[in-house]
């Protein structure tokens, strides 16, 4: 071997051996940076006229097992779907209170609890019924139930306006990513036409589409030029040969009736579009496919819950309210159920109203047999022809009745009436003595009146004696027959339908109130082990292709010992060639 070919040779391996040294040095400390995969330095024999020269590095490479990567993409995606549900429905558990009991008792803050509390406020009332202050005791329990309903509906409505708040910033987060993953197909490109390692930005690559994954579920592959092409679950292009922004228009304002309509211009909620095509079904994973179902199916299914429980209980305590009076009974009364002069009036069986004085005695009376109308205009005729009562259709379209003689009440007794398909009692039908007022779990509320003292809560029955008599007492106040009324009706059985996927069930409202609570504590039960699980999933694969693509400290820390003696070896046999080349010069010169 000539002088010349062992200093190439020499040289090489030096030159090798360094590139290897600084690509071991850069794996051991890039040991804890995310995303990062260990890189080897490839080198091959260099060969001129059949005899070897040294080495060549030939490039900078990491492997990654690309159904690992696959798999854990994934796992990533379901577990961001994970997290985000178990994180909403934590939050939604706690808007409906603790509960907590004992051997004798049951407290807490709990929707059950709160209507247990108005229970024992009327069981309390029933032994006193003329006591001020255990009938302030009931409108003040009764103002709770209510109070909790709207304030748990309008935290359940800003868990929804969260979530779409939520999904906005994430679309803007996928949105970096894909314009990331876009430049880097573009960078790795260049790269490799100029002959460099990809290896760092193939790394940056996939950690950007692990991300990606995080918000949304997607399908992605690697095309022959080396780019990653990603598209939809239906295969719409988010990036290709550029990326595909997605838009998004968070909403302004978010309630029970705010939904996102497929195709629909005029809905609630937005689409999300990429390219001008709605994508919004596309996305079931990540965390902005568990922000739609929670945002469109998990929260309205506990608004629909809550609904059923505001409107049950207003129907309870409002039929038996309607079927008693006030003492004094006041000055006038105005119905909830919107209708006209010309509304049909279906009805039947006898109403009996009157007018009253501040003792509860009567004034005047009448008796109308309600068959004999056939519009709400014919009764409310036949309401003005009763001595001290005028009646009309207000501006809002509800009945309105009122005692024209000063300091006088009405009073009505809804007798054996029966109105509109329901079979509904006079009273009841139009609202005209409602306790309780409101469609939903949004609006319930105790009548104002009521609330504010201004009117009593309805303890006494219009006498129903066949015939009365002016000036005879026909309002008693201090009876426990509508205080039992009301608690029976409280906590009788009744059906409750199927809704928000709590299937159909009898019992009381507290039962029904337990029940909602129940069904909402097993979801978040459930959401927290989906979540263990998934995030068990993908720890697994994160390990797994750790394994595989890695940095091992102790593997590189043992070859940047090896490498460094082969430097030094090199390094020598550099030296040994010089030291010859001096004597050989040195031999000619003599």
């Amino acid at each position: 071997m000539s002088l010349d070919i062992a200093r190439s040779i020499a040289f090489s391996g030096l030159s090798a051996t360094s590139v290897q040294i600084s690509v071991t040095s850069s794996n051991i400390s890039n040991a804890d940076t995310t995303g990062y995969t260990v890189k080897t330095a490839n080198q091959s024999s260099s060969v001129t006229a059949g005899v070897g020269t040294g080495v060549t590095v030939t490039g900078i490479t990491s492997t990654v097992d690309k159904l690992l990567l696959k798999s854990l993409v994934a796992a990533t995606s379901e577990l961001g779907s994970a997290d985000t549900t178990n994180t909403y429905l934590t939050s939604l558990g706690k808007l409906y209170g603790s509960t907590s009991s004992t051997d004798s008792s049951s407290t807490g803050t709990s929707l059950a609890n709160t209507i247990a509390s108005l229970e024992s406020a009327l069981s309390s009332l029933s032994s006193s019924p003329s006591s001020a202050s255990l009938q302030s005791n009931v409108v003040s329990a009764l103002d709770d139930v209510a109070s909790q309903l709207r304030e748990t509906s309008s935290s359940i409505q800003k868990l929804r306006a969260d979530a779409d708040q939520d999904i906005s910033s994430a679309i803007d987060d996928v949105n970096a990513d894909l314009q990331q993953i876009a430049d880097l197909n573009a960078q790795i490109k260049q790269t490799a036409a100029a002959g460099q390692s990809t290896a760092d930005l193939e790394d940056q690559r996939n950690t950007a589409l692990q991300d990606l994954a995080s918000q949304m579920n997607v399908n992605y592959f690697t095309a022959s030029n080396g780019d990653i092409q990603i598209y939809t679950k239906s295969g719409q292009a988010l990036v290709d040969s550029s990326a595909h922004t997605i838009s998004y228009t968070a909403a302004s304002n978010v309630t029970a009736s705010t939904t996102y309509t497929a195709g629909s211009s005029s809905s609630g909620f937005s689409a999300i579009t990429v390219n001008g095509v709605d994508i919004t079904s596309q996305i079931s994973g990540g965390d902005i496919g568990a922000l739609i179902t929670l945002r469109d199916e998990t929260l309205p299914d506990a608004q629909s819950q809550l609904d059923q429980l505001a409107q049950q209980l207003a129907s309870v305590m409002n039929s038996v309210s309607n079927s008693a009076s006030a003492v004094p009974a006041p000055t006038s009364l105005t119905g909830t159920t919107g209708v006209t002069s010309a509304t049909a009036l279906s009805a039947s069986g006898t109403v009996r109203l009157a007018v009253t004085d501040q003792s509860g005695n009567l004034v005047s009376y009448g008796d109308l047999d309600l068959s004999s109308y056939s519009t709400v205009g014919d009764l409310v005729t036949a309401i003005n022809g009763i001595s001290g009562l005028s009646a009309s259709v207000d501006a809002d379209g509800h009945l309105s009745i009122t005692a024209t003689g000063s300091g006088n009440g009405v009073a009505i007794n809804e007798m054996t009436s029966s109105v509109g398909s329901a079979g509904e009692g006079f009273s009841d039908y139009f609202g005209l003595n409602d306790l309780v007022t409101g469609t939903s779990a949004a609006d319930i509320a105790v009548n104002s009146k009521i609330l504010s003292g201004t009117n009593e809560i309805q303890l006494a029955t219009l006498d129903s004696s066949s015939t009365l008599t002016v000036g005879s007492s026909v309002l008693s106040s201090g009876s426990a027959a509508v205080v039992n009324a009301f608690y029976d009706a409280l906590t009788e059985s009744r059906t409750f339908a199927s809704s928000g996927g709590l299937a159909a069930t009898t019992g009381s409202l507290a039962d029904y109130a337990s029940a909602i609570v129940s069904d909402v504590a097993s979801k978040a039960s459930q959401a927290s082990a989906a979540y263990t699980a998934k995030e068990t999933a993908q720890s697994t694969y994160a390990d797994s292709l750790a394994s595989q693509s890695g940095v091992n400290l102790d593997e590189e820390s043992a070859k940047l010992t090896t490498l460094q003696n082969k430097y030094s070896a090199a390094s020598a046999l550099i030296q040994a060639v010089n030291t010859m080349y001096s004597a050989l010069l040195s031999a000619v010169q003599s």
